[in-house]
């Protein structure tokens, strides 16, 4: 009895401490990623939105005018990796969604992991964990510090649930193309919690996939109407027109399970998930703050066939306005007012198509890539007796594994960079020596922030305002478009906090991505992880 007693009184005493240490932090912190938004998007859309949506944060919280991001390449992974550790690729080592690894002589996944297995699926969607995330996320540094806290990542993408929830996570969970289920890894835990599998037994997919893709509001409140059979948008799920409405209800199951992933629903879906891990995981009921952290994939999935300037996007926000709002009441009601705190934010913004830009009179294009790359194969081969080159990946260029190390690397290096350098479409080329070397200039410190040794190439080109890279020029190569540059179109993206003791106010201080982080350190109260670089958001403080 005296142990038991000694005990109750040194965990009495442990949740004290931790209770006192948190005393003004917020019950949950909900950290929500928007896959490839726009700054802009918050302004174009807003006469639409309704009051406790986007309108809720913008009106209600402080929004951050001035926020970009400080490297390149501008993806997902790298994006939600630097939002969460506070810091760049070239210390948290996401250079990419995927780059070519030389330790395994292939491409990887910036989350793949082949030592673990899924969970609550056979297929392969589930092999995951953030194996490759070298730094601590401000979740992790949240676990570290108050081990009662508990984190909690969704996503319809894997890498975008698995690197904000960081190391520590107790459950990131997935979208299975596979079953229409959510899924995790072994790397997490051997079996899904009784409430997914609950979740899972409804069987929503299905039923959401029979519910074809109309507009949501009057023809009248759409920007973009008369624009609906655009040229410069993909075609999906066997359409021959990218024209509304978007019904997939007669494809094949297993393809349903994939077109699912580009309608508005599966941002419902999503939410319907984020919802239920508010009572499933008990948020907001522990000693310490919790963290939920959700990302809406599917404004990306849309958005690289349609572009951000489609009817398709527009009522794409308009419908997640609507999620948001539904999201907050949630959080209105099972955490109470006042006692949360949400930021949302965007892990890459997009280029306008580069067609659409060409055909308006306005800077853009294509690199096609495999006619550039044969070339340059030919080029070594005439002058080395031999095809130096492995691959170009994210504007990487990477050499031959046989290459490396020898006399003849820094000659093919600087052969490929004096070639590279004639192309039109490039605008700087930059060789890994180059990169560590400090500069003011301010593309070579973006490319060197977003460089890591092991993981990226020999030389890294960027292009000029408004062009992407593509393999080829074949049917359909110059619809739809994509993102990673250094350019303010990429990188611009909306901050916003809003919740406990925080003032509505708008801000200009020019800030950037990794100042998140450093930001969160002061709302929960924790030391700053180990990689972070950033700096407070101060004005999110003041009390008038």
């Amino acid at each position: 009895m005296r142990r038991l007693l000694l005990l109750f009184l040194l965990c009495s005493e442990l949740f004290s401490s931790q209770l006192l240490a948190q005393k003004d932090a917020p019950k949950v912190v909900v950290g929500i990623v928007v896959d490839q938004m726009c700054y802009d998007y918050l302004y174009r859309f807003y006469p639409q939105f309704g009051k406790d949506g986007f309108k809720r944060l913008m009106d209600k919280g402080a929004h951050f005018r001035n926020v970009t991001y400080n490297y390149v390449p501008t993806f997902t992974g790298p994006g939600h990796a630097s939002i969460y550790t506070g810091s760049t690729p070239s210390n948290h080592g996401i250079v990419a969604n995927e780059w070519y690894y030389r330790p395994f002589g292939r491409e990887v996944s910036c989350v793949e992991d082949t030592t673990v297995s899924s969970v609550g699926s056979t297929s392969k969607y589930g092999k995951c964990s953030p194996y490759f995330l070298r730094s601590n996320t401000i979740t992790d540094q949240l676990k570290l510090t108050y081990p009662t806290s508990k984190v909690i990542g969704v996503s319809i993408k894997d890498r975008s649930a698995i690197l904000p929830a960081g190391h520590l996570s107790d459950g990131s969970y997935w979208y299975d193309y596979a079953t229409g289920n959510f899924i995790t890894s072994t790397f997490y835990r051997p079996e899904l919690p009784a409430w997914v599998n609950q979740f899972n037994s409804l069987n929503l997919v299905p039923k959401y996939v029979n519910q074809p893709w109309n507009l949501l509001k009057d023809s009248t409140c759409y920007t973009y109407i008369r624009q609906d059979n655009s040229p410069y948008e993909g075609l999906v799920g066997g359409k021959t027109s990218p024209v509304f409405p978007y019904d997939f209800s007669k494809a094949a199951p297993a393809d349903q399970l994939s077109l699912f992933t580009i309608m508005p629903a599966a941002n419902t879906f999503l939410t319907d998930f984020a919802i239920q891990v508010l009572t499933g995981e008990q948020l907001g009921k522990h000693a310490t703050t919790d963290f939920l952290t959700i990302s809406y994939s599917t404004p990306d999935i849309a958005g690289h066939t349609f572009g951000p300037y489609s009817l398709e996007m527009e009522d794409m926000y308009f419908r997640l306005d609507r999620e948001l709002e539904r999201l907050f009441l949630a959080l209105d009601k099972q955490i109470g007012k006042g006692q949360y705190v949400v930021f949302l934010t965007a892990d890459h913004a997009v280029v306008p198509v580069p067609q659409f830009l060409t055909d308006h009179k306005l800077p853009g294009g294509y690199l096609f890539l495999k006619d550039k790359t044969d070339n340059l194969k030919a080029l070594c081969i005439a002058k080395f007796g031999k095809n130096c080159l492995n691959t170009i990946e994210n504007d990487n260029v990477y050499l031959a594994d046989e290459v490396l190390g020898t006399e003849l690397e820094p000659k093919v290096i600087a052969l490929l960079k004096e070639e590279i350098s004639k192309w039109k479409e490039v605008r700087k080329v930059y060789t890994k020596e180059e990169l560590q070397i400090k500069t003011a200039e301010n593309w070579q410190q973006m490319v060197t922030s977003g460089y890591d040794r092991e993981r990226s190439g020999e030389i890294i080109f960027i292009l000029q305002p408004g062009y992407l890279p593509k393999t080829s020029d074949t049917p359909g190569s110059r619809k739809g478009t994509s993102h990673g540059s250094a350019f303010n179109y990429d990188t611009h993206v909306p901050v916003l906090f809003y919740g406990k003791g925080i003032l509505p106010r708008e801000v200009f201080t020019p800030y950037e991505i990794v100042d998140i982080t450093a930001t969160l350190v002061h709302i929960l109260n924790v030391q700053r992880p180990n990689t972070a670089i950033g700096k407070p958001m101060v004005e999110l403080f003041l009390k008038k």
